[in-house]
């Protein structure tokens, strides 16, 4: 039954946050107390002694989509419920959600947020304002703008232009980024659209995907996504950047814009900015980073040299709620110049944008802001989209809580325990690492092998392919089964998609800035645990023929 509403907005606002905080403060708590890989309560939200799952743990209490379905029963009633309503579906919300709190999730490039991250959230949902035009935002505005200009000067973008705007994410960052290029470079496309242009995208073949679905977006098609080879330790290969330019401009093309990455999705790795930036100022490409997930490592004098050049760029896209541990989703994209960005993304509209001075002519030819005019303070102006939430305080009152040198000891701290685990998984005779020791950021890959050998059954093992696809099986298999203990970590193919290259997929288990020693140490067991059962249950479905982990005979053997 619904309750009686109080008496006033702000009473009502504090009585509803009061029995979600109920919930929410047992719910973080299970996390910080529930010891890995043993019985726990599940998200701290049982009541009447229903808080102990069989073998499970406060991560998840997983349901497949069908059975969450029934349970969650969803409806919208004709008569609102109230609190009480409210509060039962949060309940039963958080009951069913992965909690990212705990230490076990090594799952994804984020993890749990914090206590400023909770109350910047708080915050901004009261404001509910948007950050497109000053008049509406005037605090957050000037937040933004601030935080962009010293996140920029982080990187060496030091101009008295320099400076970035929040965007809704990495994506959204990096396809802000292709656009900027496109109408700077050639800006008869901002009317006239790609035209004749036979436009070409460069990324490294482990760059993100969503470099592909932003050309798919613009009109370019995937075809104008051409992939750079990388070197053995995932990097792009200068040389052959070139030689790929190269050979668009003798078919024609119109290459303009190179992707260069700070902390691969799967490795880790930071492709060599300096090289990049001079093949990107012999051609006149825009040369962007997509630094993510790495570009947080300029917060840290001892990591800081991994993003040396990035001082080069056009373009830096930049998500602190990765590795910061700021509320999803905070992004950045900087640049050293923020005239190019209203160059790009302005267009008159007389019933937002009222100053003139600040909102040329985006269709003429004199659209560029001259080197002495006035500060861009409707930040619309700067963007592709209009109504955008004001993420940037976000960051700024996380900044504030930790400052720098907190940001800094917490990503020194994520990269010890890195190497950490690296080590454990380097010098264990059951695992096969694929990352290099130290990992260029916070993201483990690694092989479950037990004798450090790939064993797999006769009858399953005819080629490459199927042992890749066997040994996909078990690193798949394994990683559910250790759901039960505690832990959440993913896994991921050698190359692209396909699970049958090489040795097949391999676990990636992302470290955090709030991850301990003892959880890695304790993730290494649990594989250790579980895994001679996987093992034994691919022989037994093959027909029980093949060998077990140890022994010694005939049949496929893959050393590493």
């Amino acid at each position: 039954m619904a309750t009686s509403p109080p008496s006033s907005r702000a009473d009502e606002v504090q009585t509803l946050l009061a029995a979600v905080e109920d919930l929410l403060i047992p719910f973080i708590r299970s996390a910080d107390e529930d010891p890995l890989g043993q019985k726990s309560p599940h998200n701290g939200t049982g009541t009447n002694g229903d808080s102990l799952l069989p073998g499970g743990t406060s991560l998840v209490e997983h349901k497949r989509p069908e059975e969450l379905q029934k349970l969650l029963q969803l409806t919208f009633p004709d008569q609102g419920t109230g609190q009480d309503g409210l509060v039962e579906v949060v309940r039963k919300v958080l009951r069913y959600s992965v909690n990212t709190w705990h230490q076990g999730f090594l799952d994804k490039l984020y993890a749990s947020t914090n206590a400023p991250g909770v109350a910047s959230e708080l915050i901004l949902a009261a404001l509910n304002t948007n950050v497109h035009v000053y008049q509406v935002s005037p605090a957050l505005t000037i937040i933004e703008k601030h935080t962009g200009k010293q996140l920029a000067s982080l990187f060496g973008l030091c101009g008295p232009r320099a400076g970035g705007i929040s965007v809704q994410g990495g994506s959204a960052s990096n396809t802000t980024s292709i656009v900027i290029a496109r109408n700077n470079l050639y800006p008869s496309t901002k009317k006239d659209g790609n035209g004749n242009h036979r436009f070409v995208l460069f990324t490294s073949a482990h760059g993100h995907y969503s470099i592909e679905k932003a050309a798919q977006m613009l009109g370019l098609g995937s075809s104008s996504v051409w992939p750079v080879p990388i070197d053995a330790q995932g990097r792009m290969i200068p040389s052959a950047l070139e030689a790929l330019v190269q050979k668009a401009l003798a078919e024609d093309r119109t290459p303009f814009y190179v992707n260069a990455t700070a902390g691969t999705t799967v490795m880790g790795s930071f492709d060599p900015f300096h090289a990049i930036a001079a093949i990107c100022q012999k051609y006149n490409l825009w040369f962007h980073i997509d630094g993510s997930w790495g570009g947080s490592f300029v917060f840290s004098d001892r990591q800081r040299a991994k993003l040396s050049g990035a001082e080069k760029a056009d373009s830096i896209a930049l998500n602190p709620h990765k590795m910061l541990g700021v509320p999803v989703t905070c992004s950045f994209l900087l640049a050293a110049d923020l005239r190019r960005f209203h160059l790009a993304n302005t267009l008159p509209a007389g019933y937002l944008f009222h100053n003139e001075d600040t909102a040329p002519d985006a269709l003429s030819g004199e659209t560029d802001l001259p080197v002495d005019s006035p500060e861009v303070w409707d930040l619309a102006d700067l963007t592709l989209q209009c109504g955008r939430r004001a993420d940037s305080l976000k960051l700024f009152l996380g900044w504030t809580y930790y400052g720098t040198a907190g940001y800094e000891r917490q990503i020194d701290s994520a990269c010890d325990v890195a190497v950490h685990l690296a080590t454990l998984v380097e010098h264990n005779p059951n695992f096969v690492l694929v990352s290099e020791n130290p990992p260029p950021c916070l993201q483990v890959c690694f092989y479950y092998a037990p004798g450090r050998e790939f064993v797999y059954p006769r009858g399953v093992v005819s080629n490459e392919t199927e042992r890749g696809k066997a040994n996909s099986k078990i690193t798949e298999q394994v990683t559910h089964a250790i759901v039960r203990k505690g832990f959440m970590v993913d896994f991921a193919p050698p190359s692209g998609d396909d699970d049958a290259v090489g040795n097949g997929k391999f676990f990636r288990c992302v470290v955090n800035v709030q991850t301990s020693r003892e959880t890695v140490e304790a993730l290494v067991r649990a594989i250790e645990e579980v895994g001679p059962a996987v093992v034994e249950k691919l022989t037994t479905a093959a027909g029980g023929e093949g060998r077990r982990p140890g022994e010694r005979g005939h049949g496929p053997v893959v050393h590493h």
